[in-house]
């Protein structure tokens, strides 16, 4: 099941999608969420992030097998560093290298604490794309990565949820310009699906539509202002956000102005 979070009469709603319509749900992460009746064209939708998390975490060591000698290892990511498919990912300038990552991104669909093998499984909603944009300097900096990973737009995630995949071989694809990485499946992650969600539970509560950004598991990528970033996953989709300027920043002496945000795009036709 496809499951996207759309803009809807002035508010957000989730919705699912059957061929060319999407039909709204009273609530997604209900055990069997109830379709209102209401239907919208697929064409016709402005799509969001797919979820509102209150937390949003991600792995870290945790992009090959090397991993494995370390110790698992989590970080924390503001909720408020969240933007949707199609919106601009806002770059400081004087920051250094910014890489964008695609990742693959667990949706908690219950409240989750202390999973198991057995039981991990059952807590997560589905999954959908996420980019970890990272500043490369201030990661080296500081420890605990939030100022390298905190900024503003520093998550893109989207397009919308896949509630069936097989999270244990999922293909990842970064493209910058039009240019494609090299692909990496998440088997190649030190740690799948399962046992991250079996460690973050152990020490933290997850609830729904809370966030887990699994790691890279393939290459990244610098982006500058004037990039366009592109991330697909095989059984989900394409994650595409342009790169700007960010708007208000203190700038150098030379530097040209910092050009308008816009209007947030979604190109709901992707969901075909």
């Amino acid at each position: 099941m496809r499951i996207a979070r759309i803009a809807h009469a002035g508010r957000s709603v989730h919705a699912v999608q059957e061929g060319d319509t999407l039909l709204l749900l009273d609530d997604a992460f209900a055990p069997m969420p109830r379709r209102t009746g209401t239907r919208v064209p697929v064409d016709e939708a402005r799509l969001l992030a797919p979820v509102e998390p209150r937390v949003i975490v991600g792995m870290a060591h945790n992009t090959g097998p090397g991993d494995r000698r370390k110790p698992p290892q989590a970080f924390l990511k503001s909720a408020r560093s969240l933007i949707g498919p199609g919106d601009p990912i806002p770059v400081p300038p004087g920051i250094g290298r910014v890489d964008a990552e695609g990742e693959l991104a667990v949706v908690i669909g219950r409240p989750a604490h202390h999973l198991t093998r057995a039981d991990a499984l059952t807590a997560v909603l589905g999954y959908t794309i996420g980019n970890d944009v990272t500043t490369r300097h201030l990661q080296r900096s500081d420890p605990l990565w939030t100022t390298a990973k905190g900024y503003d737009g520093f998550t893109p995630l989207g397009p919308w949820i896949e509630t069936d995949l097989d999270a244990t071989d999922t293909r990842v694809t970064v493209s910058l310009n039009g240019r494609a990485l090299r692909p990496a499946s998440t088997q190649a992650l030190a740690r799948g699906v399962v046992e991250v969600l079996v460690y973050l539970t152990s020490f933290m509560t997850l609830g729904p539509g809370d966030v887990v950004l699994t790691g890279a598991p393939g290459e990244y990528t610098p982006i500058s202002p004037g990039d366009t970033v592109d991330i697909a996953a095989s059984g989900i989709g394409r994650l595409v956000n342009p790169v700007v300027q960010a708007r208000g920043a203190s700038r150098r002496i030379g530097e040209p102005p910092c050009p308008p945000l816009g209007p947030s795009t979604s190109p709901a036709r992707w969901m075909r």
